[in-house]
């Protein structure tokens, strides 16, 4: 994208920059037209989603460690001030509720709008942590959304838990994060009968999708598994014991992760609130596997309804519910015609609702809004 040289800077701010697992962050930038982007990190991550121009406040000698465990402790860092003076934003757009409070101050310094966007945990599990942790989260929330000019929440569900944390309800928008939509739905043969994608973290239910899976016995169905995280040794454990079809691939570059998704009948989403209230905001692989042309196992989860319509997008059920789960599961993949219907309207959906390009111009305005706010 070229932009005019006129066109006002957005900074957006991820502390680590950034996790492979946060597709998110860049498609949305990368989307902006009338807003120039510029990625700011305190350090990098090496994943597929690093870029060389990537601008990060703090390296990896003795002294920028102790710099940044300073932010971490204080919220305040003359040097990240510093490195956010030169890039002269208009605007600073922070992805999840503590980066927001990590670089609230600097941008409250330089007289410069924030913008902050909460995804899940950061106003489920983090403010619930018991003791001194949980009451640190909390202070730090409220001191973020006191000095941001706007909150976006990706999910009504969001919003209320952010409301109830403190934050003003004038100040919270809450504005969906949209995904490519191909030109086409996904053709061709299908190698996978049911796909899973996400980090193996118990809000992801991956249990409960094995569990359900071996209900449907002495059927096999055809499962991949795309992701890595903390629970895959025991859960590749239990579906082999299982004697489960399933294929377990790890953590994917986005074009792969959508390859396999366009070769699999249907997405399973089993999200759950894990047992230390972690939620999910609105899982961006839902809206993908729409986009796609899939229909979407999942259930009554966060903001998951707000993009899946039970029997017309896709199918929902209670949270931990296995035995719904594999009745949902059965049903989808024993009827080709229903299956072929509900992801026909889920790809609407995503059309009319969860664009990208359409979501990200929405975005632009809440942009000026803040300029205009502060």
């Amino acid at each position: 994208m070229t932009f005019s040289a006129t066109a006002p800077r957005v900074v957006v701010w991820r502390s680590h920059l950034l996790p492979g697992s946060e597709t998110f962050v860049r498609n949305q930038a990368d989307a902006l037209t009338t807003w120039r982007p510029t990625y700011l990190g305190a350090v990098r991550v090496a994943s597929p989603l690093s870029r060389d121009t990537d601008v990060l406040a703090f390296g990896d000698t003795a002294r920028d460690r102790r710099d940044l465990l300073a932010l971490k402790v204080t919220g305040r860092s003359g040097r990240l001030t510093r490195t956010l003076a030169a890039l002269r934003p208009a605007v600073v757009h922070a992805h999840f509720g503590g980066d927001g409070w990590l670089v609230s101050r600097a941008a409250d310094t330089l007289g410069v709008p924030l913008v902050v966007t909460l995804h899940g945990q950061d106003v489920t599990r983090q403010p619930a942590l018991p003791g001194v942790r949980g009451a640190r989260q909390r202070r730090n929330l409220g001191e973020a959304f006191e000095r941001a000019a706007l909150v976006i929440a990706v999910s009504g569900f969001i919003r209320d838990r952010a409301v109830a944390l403190g934050a003003d309800p004038a100040k919270v928008r809450v504005h969906h994060i949209g995904v490519p939509v191909p030109a086409a739905p996904a053709t061709g043969p299908k190698r996978w009968d049911v796909a899973f994608v996400g980090r193996f973290v118990a809000k992801k239910g991956i249990d409960d999708l094995i569990e359900a899976v071996g209900l449907l016995a002495p059927e096999r169905p055809r499962v991949v598994f795309i992701g890595s995280g903390p629970l895959e040794e025991p859960l590749r454990a239990r579906a082999a014991q299982l004697g489960l079809d399933a294929t377990f691939l790890g953590a994917q570059p986005p074009a792969e992760v959508a390859r396999h998704v366009a070769a699999s009948k249907l997405l399973a989403a089993p999200s759950r609130t894990a047992p230390d209230g972690d939620t999910e905001g609105l899982p961006t692989t839902v809206l993908e596997a729409a986009s796609l042309g899939l229909p979407v196992v999942s259930t009554y989860h966060s903001g998951i309804p707000e993009a899946v319509v039970h029997g017309e997008t896709g199918l929902l059920g209670p949270e931990g519910d296995r035995d719904a789960l594999a009745a949902n599961l059965r049903r989808l993949l024993g009827d080709e015609t229903l299956r072929d219907r509900l992801g026909r309207e889920a790809r609407r959906h995503v059309e009319e609702r969860f664009d990208l390009h359409a979501q990200t111009r929405r975005l632009e305005r809440i942009y000026d809004d803040a300029v205009a706010t502060r």
